[in-house]
């Protein structure tokens, strides 16, 4: 089990740490919903865990099989819903991988990318298609 301890500094910011490294992170309300906007939001944080969730399930299977996917990167786009309650309604997300679409280990390594946690706990709801981009052979 994780603990994560959160504390509101008020001018909705919160300062969240991390219990086994002691790292913190800072968030602040966007800007369109009152913030300040100078840091990540609590819904950016769930855009940056997406991808990074991804690509550290990738690379575990890459490692097993011995495959270097340094310089792999993601972008995830997230997207507010326009009506009703405020929630995310989209993360699309985009891998470049830097190798090619012909390599023998590509339909594990998306295979994988569908397995991540966080891919798995969002709410069906919310469209999280992932798209891979490959390098030309």
């Amino acid at each position: 089990m994780l603990e994560v301890t959160a504390t509101y500094e008020g001018s909705l910011r919160c300062r969240a740490s991390h219990s086994p490294s002691k790292s913190f992170i800072v968030t602040d309300a966007p800007l369109d919903n009152h913030g300040k906007g100078e840091s990540f939001s609590p819904t950016d944080l769930v855009a940056a865990a997406l991808p990074t969730c991804i690509m550290t399930i990738m690379g575990i299977v890459a490692k097993r099989h011995d495959i270097c996917l340094e310089g792999m990167c993601a972008r995830t786009q997230k997207e507010m819903s326009v009506d009703g309650p405020r929630r995310i309604a989209s993360l699309c997300t985009y891998i470049t991988m830097p190798i090619s679409k012909s390599h023998p280990h590509r339909e594990a390594l998306e295979q994988a990318a569908h397995t991540c946690p966080v891919h798995r706990s969002l709410h069906p709801d919310i469209h999280a298609p992932i798209e891979f981009l490959y390098a030309k052979a």
